[in-house]
Parts: structure tokens; sequence; C-alpha cells
């Protein structure tokens, strides 16, 4: 598999950190014992500023995880912290560096946790949960089901151990119950299911540490988190630039009640540095839309039936992608069988690039294998409902398994998919991920998505690769959406219209930083 880009932080799933770990005891000597020591050291601290005082209550399960609970126990012992030990078997059942731990274990022994409330955890100022680790899939049982069921209880914050009890670390998928952490401190580096939903939303803040592993690992991450690197590779305008050089983009949607869509995906296409845009409508809304628009975008009237598109449009917006750049298809589109019709025809035929959203998806339910045979980069943006109709599934089970419907879909439509939410999932056909790190409430309002298909589209259309331009154009927007929040004083009171307001400021930010003086000069 082609190796990660230089803006995706490797996030390890856990067959490739045992790799790594192994590599680093077997082939450069490093002490396993040396390795959980730096780890317990790094919780250790983690805690003493969330909670530099109060009691500390750590569980531990049977394994190196809890282990690293155990080494954690005894450095805070050891500087002067009251701190209480459960474990989910017999201390006697512990082997190898855990039990190696248990036996450099000052003071009192911990308690075998045998799934009754453990009173000392609800009087704790924090809760270390080291039950389970990164090797875990499936659903929790037993003890370890019960010692999750009773931190959670508790009311206490919790840090947990490389990763939420529960949590899938190399997918976020939750079987079953799950630690809800108010932090979580991770070594080496960071897990996908930390950073994927739903594990990312039962791992709170995550602190990732070195723990000594040298430098010169085995690589062999597919997903990655994307870092403010990926704004390098953004096109800038140059002395010789023309409006077609910085990327011409065509917006086909719209329909009666809906043209609001289509205006702001070419909005926020203009803002994200395309020179020229079309917006393609029904003919009988094209002077609503040019009346509404800011007066630099251009419209175009294909023909129409009761405000919405038809087939008999196909050729004319075909030949306004003549010219080359970008589509995006699909904001306010509607769903009449004239305008489904329309986009399945002009997806299949068009020789651009193309951005498919919102309803230009939803005319694609059952028909996948279309997407899959264009021969033009394809970007698909579905939220988990949309992907749901797509795959005839229940949108529930696109949550549940986020990362899998994204890759499989991905390798199906020959397509780089865009799983639209906090954890935004940037998937392409080869099984690469670009992981967005999210913290941008603000866009969880309408219009956002339209806002983001015109952000890719302008990068499409500007010559970026479709993973590149859709990983760029997700960390754009959020970054927008971040500026756009902090403008308007809170992000509850955010209209998508700001977010494309406060597009040139993300921009701005990157071309001060210095970034775009090392991307290609368009044109």
């Amino acid at each position: 598999m082609t190796p990660l880009p230089s803006w995706l932080v490797p996030l390890p799933d856990a067959e490739t950190m045992r790799a790594v770990d192994r590599w680093a005891i077997d082939e450069r000597g490093v002490a396993s014992l040396d390795l959980m020591e730096r780890a317990g050291d790094g919780v250790a601290r983690v805690i003493e500023r969330l909670a530099p005082d109060g009691l500390v209550a750590v569980v531990c399960g049977k394994g190196n995880n809890g282990g690293d609970g155990l080494v954690v126990a005894r450095l805070l012992r050891e500087r002067g912290r009251p701190v209480v030990v459960g474990c989910v078997v017999a201390p006697g059942e512990l082997g190898g560096d855990a039990k190696a731990n248990l036996e450099r274990l000052p003071g009192a022994p911990p308690v075998r946790l045998d799934g009754t409330a453990w009173e000392d955890a609800a009087g704790a100022a924090v809760i270390v949960d080291a039950v389970l680790g990164t090797g875990f899939q499936g659903e929790p049982r037993g003890a370890a089901a019960q010692a999750i069921d009773a931190i959670n209880a508790a009311g206490v914050r919790v840090v947990s151990v490389d990763v939420p009890s529960g949590v899938d670390a190399s997918t976020g998928v939750v079987s079953g119950t799950a630690v809800r952490a108010a932090a979580t401190v991770t070594f080496h580096a960071a897990k996908p299911g930390l950073w994927i939903n739903p594990g990312k939303a039962h791992a709170g803040r995550v602190h990732t540490i070195d723990i000594g592993i040298p430098r010169g690992a085995p690589a062999g991450a597919t997903i990655g988190l994307i870092d403010d690197r990926v704004l390098r590779d953004l096109p800038r305008r140059g002395a010789s630039s023309t409006k077609f050089s910085s990327g011409h983009v065509l917006v086909a949607g719209g329909s009666r009640g809906l043209t609001g869509a289509p205006r702001m995906a070419a909005e926020a296409s203009m803002r994200a540095g395309a020179g020229y845009v079309t917006a393609c409508v029904p003919a009988s809304l094209q002077d609503v839309l040019a009346t509404a628009a800011t007066p630099e975008l251009m419209t175009r009237g294909l023909a129409d039936e009761h405000g919405a598109h038809t087939l008999d449009g196909v050729p004319d917006a075909l030949d306004a992608s003549s010219r080359g750049g970008a589509l995006a298809l699909g904001p306010g589109l509607g769903r009449r069988d004239g305008a489904f019709a329309f986009a399945r025809a002009l997806a299949s035929q068009a020789q651009v690039a193309m951005v498919l959203d919102a309803d230009g998806l939803n005319a694609h339910v059952g028909r996948l294998g279309g997407l899959a045979a264009r021969s033009a980069p394809t970007v698909l943006t579905p939220h988990a409902g949309e992907l749901g109709r797509l795959l005839e599934l229940d949108s529930g089970e696109i949550e549940r398994e986020r990362l899998r419907h994204a890759r499989a879909t991905a390798e199906r439509t020959a397509a780089v998919v865009v799983l639209k939410g906090d954890d935004t999932l940037v998937a392409e056909p080869s099984g690469r991920v670009a992981v967005s790190p999210g913290g941008a409430p603000a866009l969880a309002t309408a219009g956002t998505g339209d806002v983001l298909t015109g952000v890719i589209a302008a990068l499409l259309a500007q010559g970026l690769d479709a993973f590149t331009a859709a990983a760029a154009g997700v960390w754009l927007h959020a970054r927008a959406g971040r500026e756009a929040a902090r403008r308007a004083g809170s992000a509850d009171s955010v209209i998508a219209t700001d977010v494309i307001a406060a597009l040139p400021a993300a921009r701005r930010d990157m071309v001060f930083d210095g970034g775009a003086d090392e991307g290609p000069e368009v044109g």
C-alpha cells in the first residue's frame, strides 16, 4: 500500500503496535519492563495534572494494560498519593511484566473485584482504567464487563490507559459496554479507535506520550490524523494565473425551494480559491439564483420540469463542463425522478473530477456500480444517513462501524469517500484513511455540507488529487467553522454562510504560517 503522506499523523492499529513493541524489545534490546515503567509514569503525570489531590483508584486487568496500572499505583504511592488498587482477577493469576510490577507495589495489595460496587472508587478523585488494552476486540464479558460498568457508575473522572476499556483500538467500534473517560493516555502513537467514533466519544482528551521506542520502528499504518501540514499542498495564485487556471467549478443542482444549496456550494468554491464558478440550475430558477447570489457567480439555466432538472438538461451540463475543472453534483437537486435521472446520466458521462453530495448520492441508491465505471476522479460526501441509504443499511449500523463502511464503499465505488461527522473519515479505494480531528461543533447546522462540497470541488479544480483535495477540504472546512464560531461568539449561533465568510481567514492563516509558499503555484 502507498505510504501515508507527510500531512497525516500515523494512527497504528493493534497489529502494527504489537510489531513495534516486538521490534523494540527483540531487535533494539529495550526491556519490556522499561517500556511499561515509562508508560505508567506518563499516566501518573497526566493524573497529577488532572487531579492534583485526592484518592486515586486503579482498576487493573490481567494483561499488560493491568501491569501499566500497577506501575501508576506504585509511582503515585511513592509520591505520597493515597491509592487503592482493584483487580478483575485474583492477584496470583497475574503473570509476566504485570506480576513483576505487582511484586514491586508498596502498601496494600490489590482488592479482588467480584462484581459488587467498589466503594473506594466512588470516593476517589480519579479512577484509572487499566482493564483492557489495545489488543482487545469484541464485547467485554465477565469480570471485565462488571469492572467497566462499575467505573462508569462511580461518577468519577476517569483516565484510561492506552485505550478506554471496551473500545476496539483499531476501529473505534464499541460492541458492548465501554469506559467513558475524561482523558486517555496512549503510548508511542494514538490509535485509530481514539479518533474514530464511537470510540472517540469514549476517549476524552487524548494524550500521546513517548515511552522510549527507538526511531526507525516498523511503519505500516494505513490510517492517519489530518494535521495542518495538509495546507502546504494548497495551490495559490501567481502572477501568470487566470480565472481558468485558478480552477473552474461547475455546480449542478437546485430545485424549487432548494436554490440556497447550489448557491452556497458555488460561493464556497469561490472562497476556497476557484477562479470561475458556474451554477447549472433549472431554467425556471435561474433568475432566482442570479438575484440572490454574489454577482461573480455565473449561472446557466438547464431544461427543467416543475422547477427540477430533467434528463434533457444533461447535454448542456456536459457542454458547460467541457472547459475542465471539477463538477459539484447534487446540492439542492431534489428527489424527482427526472432530477435523479439527470444526476445519474451526468455523473456517468462527465469527464471531469466530481464531488457527489446530497440528492446526487440518493440518485445512486442501488446503482453504485455506475460510479465505479467513471474514468475521472470521484469524491462522495455522505453523512451516515446518506451512506446507509446507498448501502441499504440503517444509519445506526453505519455509525457503529464507520471505518469499515467508509472503506468498503470506497472500494466498491472506486471513489474517495468522505463520511461526515466530528470524526470525518476520508477513505480511498486502496484502504488508506485520513481522519479529521474534528473540534468544530459550529458545523452542526444546515447547509454546511453544501459548503464542504464546494470547498472540495474547488481544490479538485485546482489540480489536487482526490484524496488530498478531500482531506484538505475537510481540514479547511473545520478551521473555517472554528473561525466562524469565534466571530459569532458562539458555535450555536453559526449559520452556513458564516462558514463561507470565514474561509478566506482559514487560508490567510495558512499563508502567514508560511505553508502556502511551499505549495504549487496555479497557472
